[in-house]
C-alpha cells in the first residue's frame, strides 16, 4: 500500500502546526494592527467617559451597534482645550492597538476635536457653566474699585499696544498715580500661567490698590489664555480688585466674567480706574526685549531637541510600556472602586435588615421575663438551702445525743470511776494490782491518786493519801 501511495505521489503525513500562547498571539495581532493603523481618524459618540486621578482619559466611541474603546494618556490629554462628555460627537485621531490584559481592541488617541463647534468654543462653554455653578460670577462677591487709586498694577505684555494706550491715558489723567507693570505673555501656551503669576504677585505683595489685566483684540485662539480655569480661580481668590481689559467690546472671555469689573477695551480700563493725570515711565527696555527673545529662542530649540529624542524608537517603546502599566493600574483601580461600592451596598442592606429587626424587638419584655425567671430560681434556691440546713441540724443533734450516750464520761456521772495502774493501763482485775503500788482513779470531775494496801478479788480496798 505504501509503495502505491509513493507511486501516485500522495503524502498523507499531517502538516506541522504552530501552537501560539495567548500572550504571543495577542502581541502579534497588536503589532500587526499598530503597523497597519498607526494613524487613524475615527468619528463617533462618546460614552462611559472616565477621568481618574492619573490624568488619563478613558471612554468608548459608539456608532450604531458598533463600539471601540479609546484611551488618551496624560501627555496628550493635558493639551485638550475642552472636556469630552457622554453623548458628545467627536473625531479622534490615534493609533489602533490592543490592550493585552483583556485582549480588547482600542484606540490610543493623540488628538480629539468635537464635531461641529470648535474645541475652543466647547471648552469656553464648559468652563463658563462650571464656574458659574460654583458662584465665581456672582455679583455679591465682586469687590468695589477704588475711586482714586495711587498705586495701579498692570499685567500685560510689555510690547502690547494695549499697554501704551493705558499708559497714555493714565499720563493725561493723573500725575500722582504710581504704575507697576508685571510683564507676561498674553498669547500662547505659557500666557495663562504668567498672567496668573502676575495676579498672585500683586495680591501677595499688596503694593497696589487695583490690578488691570490687559490685551488688545484678536481671534478666539489669540484670546484662549484668558479662558484658562487656573487663571480664573487665581483672580477669584484674590483680595485686590481686578479689572479685565481684554480684546474689543464684542470679545468676551472667562476673565471678563470672574473679574470685579469688565472694561470694553484697555483704553476704557484706564479711564475707569483713574480720574486724573499722571506721567508714567516706560517699563520696557531694549535689553529686556532682547533677553525675552533669546529666552524664547532657547526654549524653542530645547523643545525641538526634546521632540526629536521623543521620536526615538527605544524611547517610544518605553513610553508605550509605561502607558500600558498606567492603563492597567487605572483599570485595577476602577475595579477595586466598583468592588468597594458593592461591598458597602451589601453592608448597608444588612444594616437596614438588622436595624429593622431591632426596631421590632421589645427588649423590656425580654428583660422582664429574665427577671421573673431569676426571681423564681432565687426563691427555689433559698427554700432548698433552708430545707438542707434544717436536715443537717436535725442529723447533727441526733449524732450529738448518740455520742453523749456512748461517752465514758456519762458513766462516770453515775458514780463510777476508771482506775489506772502506775503504767497508765486501765485496771479491770484487782489481782493485777500489787500492794504498795501507786494507782490513779478518774472520776466524773477530777482524779484521785492512792497507794494499794492490799487486794481482794471480790472487794478492793484502797487507802487514800
Amino acid at each position: 500500500m505504501s509503495s502505491l501511495t509513493d507511486q501516485l505521489g500522495f503524502n498523507f503525513r499531517p502538516a506541522d502546526r504552530r501552537v501560539w500562547t495567548v500572550r504571543d498571539l495577542v502581541a502579534a495581532v497588536r503589532t500587526h494592527i499598530e503597523r497597519e493603523y498607526s494613524d487613524a481618524w475615527v468619528e463617533g459618540e462618546v460614552s462611559n467617559f472616565r477621568a481618574p486621578d492619573s490624568g488619563h482619559l478613558y471612554f468608548t466611541l459608539k456608532d450604531g451597534n458598533a463600539q471601540i474603546r479609546v484611551v488618551m494618556f496624560r501627555s496628550a490629554a493635558k493639551l485638550l482645550r475642552f472636556r469630552p462628555a457622554d453623548g458628545m460627537q467627536v473625531v479622534a485621531r490615534g493609533r489602533v492597538t490592543v490592550y493585552e490584559d483583556r485582549g480588547e481592541l482600542q484606540i490610543s488617541a493623540e488628538y480629539i476635536e468635537p464635531k461641529g463647534a470648535g474645541s475652543l468654543q466647547v471648552a469656553f462653554e464648559q468652563l463658563k457653566a462650571k464656574l458659574e455653578a460654583e458662584g465665581l460670577f456672582a455679583a455679591e462677591r465682586k469687590k468695589a474699585i477704588p475711586t482714586l487709586p495711587t498705586r495701579i498694577g498692570i499685567v500685560t505684555s510689555p510690547q502690547a499696544a494695549a499697554l501704551r494706550d493705558i499708559l497714555n491715558i493714565l499720563q493725561r489723567r493723573h500725575h500722582t498715580a504710581n504704575v507697576l507693570i508685571y510683564p507676561a505673555q498674553v498669547q500662547g501656551d505659557a500666557a495663562a500661567g504668567e498672567i496668573a503669576a502676575g495676579v498672585r504677585y500683586f495680591n501677595q505683595q499688596r503694593n497696589v490698590e487695583v490690578i488691570i489685566v490687559a490685551r488688545g483684540g484678536g481671534s478666539a485662539e489669540d484670546l484662549a489664555a484668558f479662558n484658562d480655569e487656573g487663571l480664573a480661580r487665581t483672580v477669584a481668590g484674590g483680595v485686590i480688585p481686578l479689572i479685565s481689559a481684554v480684546g474689543h467690546e464684542t470679545d468676551f472671555t472667562i476673565l471678563d466674567f470672574v473679574a470685579d469689573l469688565r472694561a470694553p477695551t484697555p483704553s476704557a480700563a484706564a479711564e475707569l480706574v483713574i480720574r486724573s493725570r499722571q506721567e508714567v515711565e516706560d517699563q520696557a527696555s531694549t535689553l529686556q526685549e532682547r533677553l525675552a527673545r533669546a529666552m524664547r529662542y532657547r526654549l524653542l530649540m530645547g523643545r525641538q531637541a526634546l521632540t526629536e529624542l521623543a521620536q526615538h524608537g527605544a524611547f517610544g517603546r518605553m513610553v508605550d510600556l509605561i502607558n500600558q502599566r498606567q492603563q492597567r493600574l487605572d483599570d485595577l483601580t476602577h475595579r477595586l472602586e466598583r468592588a468597594e461600592r458593592q461591598l458597602l451596598e451589601r453592608m448597608r442592606r444588612r444594616w437596614e435588615i438588622v436595624s429593622s429587626a431591632v426596631r421590632h424587638y421589645d427588649l423590656r419584655l425580654v428583660l422582664s421575663g429574665i427577671r421573673k425567671e431569676l426571681n423564681s430560681g432565687t426563691a427555689a434556691l433559698v427554700a432548698a438551702m433552708r430545707n438542707f440546713l434544717l436536715q443537717c441540724k436535725v442529723r447533727n443533734e441526733r449524732m450529738v445525743t448518740a455520742l453523749e450516750a456512748l461517752s465514758p464520761l456519762a458513766i462516770l456521772e453515775r458514780g463510777y470511776a476508771l482506775v489506772f495502774d502506775s503504767s497508765g493501763k486501765l485496771l479491770k482485775d484487782a489481782s493485777r494490782a500489787k500492794a504498795g503500788e501507786e494507782i490513779r482513779a478518774r472520776l466524773a470531775r477530777g482524779e484521785i491518786h492512792a497507794v494499794v494496801n492490799k487486794t481482794k478479788r471480790e472487794v478492793n480496798k484502797t487507802k487514800r493519801e
